[in-house]
């Protein structure tokens, strides 16, 4: 059998080291990294891939892009599977800093515990996505808008920018995302006035909502939190918290960071085992990793 090969694109300065180690524990023989590529750069990069070997070795050829931007990803797929010459292919995996696994596990879990608490998941459910302008908060406006949820990006600096993210998401999945001015504490108080569900996928380190903020919020049944590092992203929300209460903010049940997070090793490690087990070449981005943290959020 052909030995495994992982070629790690990356349009940004350094190949994730956290990708790297992913891969390796998967199983991947070989890893190479290329750094600063180029959306045009990715045809001709593809083609000596898989030029290079047989047709039934495709399967043992992967390509990874990383990055960390989601649009500058999906278009290096597009261009990875436009430079295919059948039967000669390839492997595909998009991920860019991680955001369509850490996205997936957070809405699949979201999605648990809502069914667990309520009895629906988060269908028909006001979600606002702080961090916004983020990768994590487009892969999870996607991926709720996909489950019938009405998500609206809130953006920390107004909504100029949160509203061309929202577009360009309608433009490219047909989805409905909202965007939102949270610049300030009592415009951001009337966006979680209506919310359901609060997710922060804002940089790690930065509180966007204060135990204060979160009293405006009569209807919020759960809020989540990818970042790990002090002060939450929201306030009480403990990094290992998997459904239990928020502090005393009446009904509403928290998800830390390392649920989250638990779930999403979980997802990127079996999307790389999965690669490697196939005996043809597969494509994975957002939508594979949510099918995926699904199933692993529906176990526990």
């Amino acid at each position: 059998m052909a030995r495994s090969i992982l070629h790690m694109l990356s349009p940004s300065k350094h190949v994730s080291p956290f990708d790297v180690n992913m891969a390796l524990d998967a199983g991947f023989d070989l890893i190479v990294p290329y750094q600063a590529v180029l959306p045009g750069e990715v045809g001709s990069l593809v083609q000596d891939a898989i030029f290079s070997r047989a047709p039934q070795d495709g399967s043992r050829t992967c390509l990874f892009v990383g990055g960390k931007d989601a649009e500058t990803a999906l278009d290096m797929m597009a261009a990875a599977k436009a430079a295919f010459v059948p039967p000669f292919r390839l492997s595909l995996f998009a991920d860019p800093s991680g955001s369509f696994t850490t996205a997936a596990a957070m809405i699949a879990l979201v999605s648990r515990r809502l069914s667990d608490r309520a009895g629906s998941g988060i269908a028909g459910r006001r979600v606002a996505i702080f961090g916004g302008t983020g990768v994590v908060a487009y892969g999870a406006a996607v991926l709720a808008a996909g489950e019938g949820a009405r998500p609206v990006l809130v953006g920390h600096d107004g909504a100029d920018r949160v509203a061309r993210v929202a577009a360009a998401i309608g433009s490219r999945f047909g989805a409905n995302v909202e965007a939102a001015d949270g610049s300030t504490a009592e415009l951001r108080r009337e966006i979680i006035r209506q919310a359901e569900v609060v997710l922060s996928a804002a940089k790690a380190g930065i509180q966007v909502l204060s135990a204060e903020d979160l009293r405006h919020a009569p209807k919020l049944l759960l809020a989540a939190d990818v970042n790990a590092v002090p002060p939450a992203g929201i306030a009480g929300l403990e990094v290992q918290a998997n459904g239990s209460p928020l502090g005393d903010i009446g009904q509403a049940l928290g998800i830390g960071a390392l649920a989250i997070g638990n779930i999403k090793y979980q997802t990127e490690l079996g999307l790389f085992r999965r690669i490697l087990a196939s005996d043809q070449p597969l494509a994975i981005g957002l939508h594979e990793a949510f099918a995926l943290a699904s199933e692993i959020a529906g176990r526990g």
